[in-house]
């Protein structure tokens, strides 16, 4: 009788090592494919929760401003319900917290947006003075402006210092103490807010020198008397732009009443607006459209709220739509 002869393949348990690594290369495969699936879940899961916080978020807001714009009245100071209908920015008044005043409201889109600039000079005349320009920094309305302002010169002992005006006006006086003689490095640095004075978009400034402060210090410029640095940094909003629709509500003071506008208070309502098409539009009592002033601001008896809504333009679901049509009740008699 012949013997059977056993064939053995190499490898483990009976597989060779080009079959181990053709599974182990289809499990990875499989592996990631389940992976990649599962994050992708997490990612839209996440998305659609965002999605619906902003639209809820939106909705709430245009619940509240349906409300205020239907109680639309006549200001304390005896303006017209409505100030301004664009297409996205509406100001009126409406009395927002049953005080019995009506209160200066404005819905608007915006941006908010930040920016620094910094700017030196130097003297080398004994006593001298030099000075920097800040301009056309602005492309919206200014919210806060702070200057940062350092110097370094002939100083040391109390008899030599600088003055610094800021559009002709005496602010403050720097190194009268606390200075060393041409110390080679900033000092005596000063923070000021300049929002008012920076608020038309332009900052003169000036240090100037009194006649103690000698021509001998060598850092930087030599022979020089005194040098100054300055750091203008800001806040802006700039409407029309970005995704976020804001209110501002300015309440009335004094007497006679009157709408100050640096006392508007400004709130988010929602981050991701993507409106091409206006926000607010505005309809005569016929019911027709209404497109220019004045008669915005004269005949509108009835408003549309229009918001597009999209955490990211990118993804789906996509755009989600909120449409609300509010008459002003006082104004239909108008």
């Amino acid at each position: 009788m012949k013997a059977k002869k056993s064939i053995i393949k190499d490898g483990v348990g009976g597989y060779t090592l080009i079959e181990m690594i053709v599974a182990i290369f289809v499990f990875t495969l499989i592996f990631g494919a389940i992976m990649s699936s599962i994050v992708m879940i997490y990612r839209t899961e996440g998305y659609s929760t965002d999605q619906a916080i902003a639209v809820n978020e939106a909705r709430r807001g245009v619940d509240i401003m349906t409300e205020e714009i239907r109680k639309a009245r006549y200001g304390v100071d005896g303006s017209f319900p409505i100030e301004k209908g664009a297409g996205k920015e509406f100001i009126f008044f409406s009395d927002i917290d049953n005080d019995g005043d009506a209160e200066r409201v404005r819905y608007y889109l915006a941006t908010v947006s930040s920016g620094t600039d910094t700017k030196s000079c130097v003297t080398t005349v004994r006593g001298g003075s030099c000075g920097v320009t800040f301009s056309n920094f602005l492309a919206g309305t200014l919210k806060s402006a702070q200057l940062v302002v350092s110097t370094e010169g002939y100083y040391g002992v109390t008899s030599r210092y600088s003055e610094l005006y800021a559009d002709s006006a005496n602010i403050a006086t720097m190194c009268a103490s606390g200075c060393t003689q041409c110390a080679g490095a900033w000092q005596g640095t000063q923070t000021f807010d300049v929002t008012s004075r920076a608020a038309d978009g332009t900052l003169q400034l000036l240090m100037d020198s009194n006649n103690s402060v000698r021509n001998l210090c060598p850092w930087q410029t030599p022979n020089h008397a005194m040098e100054a640095t300055f750091e203008l940094s800001w806040v802006e909003e700039i409407p029309e732009l970005g995704n976020e629709l804001r209110k501002g509500v300015t309440q009335p003071s004094g007497s006679p009443a009157t709408y100050p506008a640096d006392n508007e208070e400004a709130t988010v309502i929602t981050t991701y607006v993507r409106n091409a098409p206006p926000i607010f539009t505005y309809y005569d009592k016929n019911g027709d459209q209404i497109t220019s002033d004045p008669s915005i601001l004269t005949d509108t008896k009835m408003m549309r709220l229009f918001m597009v809504i999209n955490v990211d333009v990118n993804r789906a679901p996509g755009d989600y739509e909120l449409e609300q049509y509010v008459q002003l009740r006082n104004l239909k008699n108008e």
